[in-house]
């Protein structure tokens, strides 16, 4: 098999990165019910509903008016944690397995498409915006390759971003975002030879995802151990730019 160049990685970042992008955009700026405009106000002799209104504003989530409040870093913690936990949990289930399916690819597939959505959220938060700036967070930290971003075949990417989001733009359910998901990690899957130098979880972790059932336990906790990695050489690479 040919040997995997930058040009490859960033042809295949790039509607990575233009598919997750607007998604996280989207939940990170709605303004949920009209939350994130409403101050948390006190009394006795306010409504229920008021009152009931007024702790649903005060919930850390895009969208409510505790979330304009919170700080940058705050808010990267959000990422790590809610969906951290979703991504690592999709990734992890194929450990079901054990040593079998830690053999696959797609269960690498499923942690990079994971671990590059929450560099896409984190870069967001930290004014990293751009294309070209994304692919090269995602190159380096998921492969440590130093690459420019650009764009390498612009309508073959066009047509791909398109099919990556499709199911998005028909409608925003649990099921379309698992299916964009699985298409995020299939165009990883292209990367195959690179998949394991992502950051990985511990060795401890590494060894309970080997054995049948339980490995996805081991596999769960390997993932969101990792997923802190991303998030440190994310900063790293934050301030060296």
């Amino acid at each position: 098999m040919p040997a995997i160049t930058d040009r490859d990685v960033v042809r295949a970042l790039r509607p990575f990165v233009r598919a997750t992008g607007p998604l996280l955009d989207t939940i990170r700026d709605v303004n949920l019910l009209g939350l994130r405009d409403r101050e948390v106000e006190h009394g006795a002799d306010r409504k229920l509903v008021d009152k009931l209104w007024d702790q649903l504003a005060a919930v850390k989530v895009p969208g409510t008016a505790a979330w304009a409040r919170m700080d940058v870093r705050q808010r990267d913690e959000f990422w790590l944690n809610r969906v951290g936990r979703l991504v690592s949990l999709v990734a992890a289930l194929p450990g079901i397995g054990g040593v079998l399916a830690d053999r696959l690819p797609i269960q690498s597939a499923l942690g990079a498409a994971g671990q590059g959505l929450l560099l896409s959220a984190i870069a967001g938060e930290h004014g990293v915006t751009s294309t070209e700036d994304r692919v090269r967070l995602l190159a380096h930290v998921l492969f440590q390759r130093t690459v420019d971003g650009k764009a390498v075949d612009r309508e073959r990417e066009d047509a791909q971003t398109a099919e990556l989001t499709e199911e998005l733009r028909q409608r925003s359910t649990f099921r379309a975002i698992g299916a964009t998901i699985w298409k995020l990690a299939k165009v990883l899957w292209k990367l195959e030879d690179e998949l394991d130098k992502r950051p990985q979880g511990r060795l401890h972790h590494q060894a309970l995802g080997l054995l049948p059932v339980v490995g996805v336990v081991g596999d769960y906790f390997g993932e969101r151990s990792a997923l802190k990695r991303v998030r440190k050489a994310a900063y790293e690479w934050f301030d060296t730019q």
